[in-house]
Protein backbone atom coordinates (compact mmCIF):
# COMPACT_ATOMS: atom_id res chain seq x y z
CA UNK A 1 0.00 0.00 0.00
CA UNK A 2 1.47 3.58 -1.23
CA UNK A 3 1.27 6.76 0.34
CA UNK A 4 -2.25 8.55 0.76
CA UNK A 5 -2.09 11.95 0.21
CA UNK A 6 -5.26 14.43 0.20
CA UNK A 7 -4.29 17.61 -0.70
CA UNK A 8 -6.60 20.79 -0.16
CA UNK A 9 -7.16 23.30 -2.83
CA UNK A 10 -4.07 24.74 -3.87
CA UNK A 11 -1.69 23.22 -1.56
CA UNK A 12 2.14 22.51 -2.45
CA UNK A 13 3.79 19.06 -1.92
CA UNK A 14 7.03 18.64 -2.70
CA UNK A 15 7.78 15.20 -4.11
CA UNK A 16 12.01 14.10 -5.04
CA UNK A 17 12.20 18.19 -5.21
CA UNK A 18 9.82 18.70 -7.35
CA UNK A 19 6.87 20.85 -6.23
CA UNK A 20 3.27 20.34 -7.07
CA UNK A 21 0.37 22.54 -6.81
CA UNK A 22 -2.94 21.50 -6.48
CA UNK A 23 -5.64 22.43 -8.00
CA UNK A 24 -8.44 24.99 -6.65
CA UNK A 25 -10.15 21.35 -5.32
CA UNK A 26 -9.36 18.71 -2.69
CA UNK A 27 -7.50 15.79 -4.83
CA UNK A 28 -6.21 12.50 -3.70
CA UNK A 29 -3.07 11.27 -4.29
CA UNK A 30 -1.51 7.53 -4.21
CA UNK A 31 2.64 7.35 -4.31
CA UNK A 32 3.11 4.11 -4.85
CA UNK A 33 6.75 3.41 -4.47
CA UNK A 34 9.70 4.89 -2.17
CA UNK A 35 9.94 8.81 -2.37
CA UNK A 36 10.86 12.02 -0.63
CA UNK A 37 7.53 13.52 0.11
CA UNK A 38 6.81 16.61 2.27
CA UNK A 39 3.72 18.99 2.64
CA UNK A 40 4.41 22.89 2.40
CA UNK A 41 2.71 23.26 5.65
CA UNK A 42 5.44 21.10 6.97
CA UNK A 43 8.18 23.06 5.59
CA UNK A 44 10.38 25.95 7.63
CA UNK A 45 10.21 29.07 6.14
CA UNK A 46 13.42 30.71 5.20
CA UNK A 47 11.83 34.13 7.26
CA UNK A 48 11.29 32.02 10.64
CA UNK A 49 13.04 33.05 13.78
CA UNK A 50 16.17 30.93 14.24
CA UNK A 51 16.11 28.84 17.45
CA UNK A 52 18.17 25.54 18.46
CA UNK A 53 15.23 23.25 17.68
CA UNK A 54 13.97 25.06 14.05
CA UNK A 55 17.93 25.20 13.27
CA UNK A 56 17.72 21.06 13.77
CA UNK A 57 14.83 21.20 11.70
CA UNK A 58 15.68 22.99 9.22
CA UNK A 59 18.84 20.75 8.26
CA UNK A 60 17.06 17.59 8.55
CA UNK A 61 13.72 19.55 5.96
CA UNK A 62 17.37 20.48 3.74
CA UNK A 63 18.54 16.75 4.05
CA UNK A 64 14.90 15.25 2.66
CA UNK A 65 14.54 18.33 -0.46
CA UNK A 66 17.97 17.85 -1.67
CA UNK A 67 19.88 14.29 -1.28
CA UNK A 68 23.27 15.93 -2.48
CA UNK A 69 23.82 17.06 0.73
CA UNK A 70 22.14 14.43 3.24
CA UNK A 71 25.77 12.70 3.93
CA UNK A 72 27.26 16.30 5.16
CA UNK A 73 24.11 17.11 6.80
CA UNK A 74 23.41 14.11 8.61
CA UNK A 75 26.03 13.92 10.98
CA UNK A 76 25.75 17.64 11.98
CA UNK A 77 21.54 16.51 12.41
CA UNK A 78 22.68 13.93 14.86
CA UNK A 79 25.25 16.00 16.78
CA UNK A 80 22.63 18.69 17.76
CA UNK A 81 19.85 16.54 18.14
CA UNK A 82 22.21 14.70 20.67
CA UNK A 83 23.28 18.28 21.99
CA UNK A 84 19.30 19.04 22.25
CA UNK A 85 18.36 15.59 24.23
CA UNK A 86 19.68 16.89 28.18
CA UNK A 87 18.08 20.16 27.79
CA UNK A 88 14.57 19.00 28.04
CA UNK A 89 12.53 16.58 30.08
CA UNK A 90 12.23 13.10 29.56
CA UNK A 91 8.33 13.96 27.51
CA UNK A 92 10.00 15.62 24.86
CA UNK A 93 13.34 14.24 24.70
CA UNK A 94 11.83 10.82 23.46
CA UNK A 95 10.72 12.97 20.63
CA UNK A 96 14.64 14.22 20.01
CA UNK A 97 15.83 10.27 19.86
CA UNK A 98 12.61 9.45 17.61
CA UNK A 99 13.86 12.04 15.69
CA UNK A 100 17.35 10.73 15.40
CA UNK A 101 16.71 7.17 14.99
CA UNK A 102 14.59 8.21 11.85
CA UNK A 103 17.55 10.38 10.31
CA UNK A 104 19.99 7.06 11.29
CA UNK A 105 16.84 4.92 8.90
CA UNK A 106 16.74 7.79 5.95
CA UNK A 107 13.47 8.85 6.85
CA UNK A 108 14.29 12.98 7.25
CA UNK A 109 10.15 13.18 6.76
CA UNK A 110 9.00 11.21 9.97
CA UNK A 111 12.12 12.41 11.57
CA UNK A 112 10.15 16.09 10.95
CA UNK A 113 6.93 15.13 11.90
CA UNK A 114 8.43 13.80 15.15
CA UNK A 115 9.82 17.23 16.14
CA UNK A 116 6.45 18.86 15.50
CA UNK A 117 6.32 18.57 19.69
CA UNK A 118 9.75 19.79 20.14
CA UNK A 119 9.65 22.81 18.36
CA UNK A 120 5.91 23.65 19.48
CA UNK A 121 7.28 23.30 23.25
CA UNK A 122 10.63 25.25 22.52
CA UNK A 123 8.17 27.93 20.88
CA UNK A 124 5.94 28.28 24.46
CA UNK A 125 9.32 28.25 26.28
CA UNK A 126 10.25 31.59 24.34
CA UNK A 127 7.03 32.41 24.52
CA UNK A 128 7.04 32.68 28.37
CA UNK A 129 10.29 34.02 28.65
CA UNK A 130 8.89 36.47 26.83
CA UNK A 131 5.65 37.35 28.82
CA UNK A 132 8.29 37.40 31.63
CA UNK A 133 10.58 39.58 30.37
CA UNK A 134 7.62 42.03 29.18
CA UNK A 135 6.15 42.16 32.34
CA UNK A 136 9.89 43.33 34.50
CA UNK A 137 10.24 45.39 31.60
CA UNK A 138 6.98 47.35 32.47
CA UNK A 139 7.73 47.32 36.21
Amino acid sequence: MGLRLTLKPNERIVVNGCVIRNSDRRQMLIIENQADVVREADLLDDQEERTPVKEVYFFIQSALLDPNIRDKVVPIVQQKLGKLAPVFHDDITVHIFEAANHVSCGNYYKAMRALRPVVEYEASLYEMINEKMSVAAAE
